[in-house]
């Protein structure tokens, strides 16, 4: 099962060492997602982190800087995806981009070929944003004969609940609030998260 770690979306104390540690501790895929910072502010954290780790980065905005930082991993919300073509989607591919995107409606899953994987929920109430419920029942099993996209799990991710995820037929789970909640330990949390997942 994959793990993906979404950066928090506002900045965070000594936040490049903390994103080079979790590279170094074996994270293989980061969401750069900071939806109110200037594209310079992404720069500055791009620059405070390790060039060998940005083919493992997906910037969610500005993807105007991936080719100056070698970045191969585009991700786009709902509404930006919605505004552009299938020919620009090849585009990207036939240029080695990985894509990825976000769903809140299942049912057009196999509409989203060009897709490496996206991101489905909250699949349980939200950590990072109170109020943001679960609306799947506790015997949901995701239903996908596809085998692109992957669909990767977001929304109150915990070590506790990663088997359950596993067993609803996700194919992987992206990290938020369970790691930025508390930065300081953001760490040993990742460490502990890589332990518990399920094959």
């Amino acid at each position: 099962m994959e793990l993906i770690i979404i950066s928090n979306p506002i900045p965070v104390a000594n936040e490049p060492m903390l994103i080079n540690n979790l590279f170094m501790a074996g994270l293989k895929c980061f969401h750069l997602r900071k939806p109110e910072s200037d594209i310079q502010s992404i720069k500055d954290l791009l620059n405070g982190i390790a060039s060998r780790f940005y083919d493992r980065i997906a910037l969610h905005q500005y993807h105007e800087i991936a080719s100056e930082y070698g970045i191969k991993r585009l991700h786009y919300t709902e509404k930006a995806r919605e505004v552009l073509s299938v020919e620009k989607w090849q585009n990207y591919l036939d240029e080695g981009f990985m894509l990825s995107t976000s769903v809140h409606d299942l049912s057009i899953l196999p509409y989203l070929g060009h897709f490496d994987y996206v991101f489905y929920g909250p699949v349980f109430n939200s950590i990072s944003k109170p109020g943001h419920q679960s609306k799947l029942t506790g015997d949901f099993r995701l239903d996908k004969t596809n085998t692109k996209p992957q669909v990767i799990a977001l929304g109150g991710v915990e070590v506790s609940n990663l088997r359950h995820i596993k067993r609803m037929g996700f194919d992987g789970a992206a990290v938020l609030g369970t790691l930025w909640n508390q930065p300081d330990k953001a760490i040993s949390r990742f460490n502990q998260l890589q332990e518990n997942l399920p094959d």
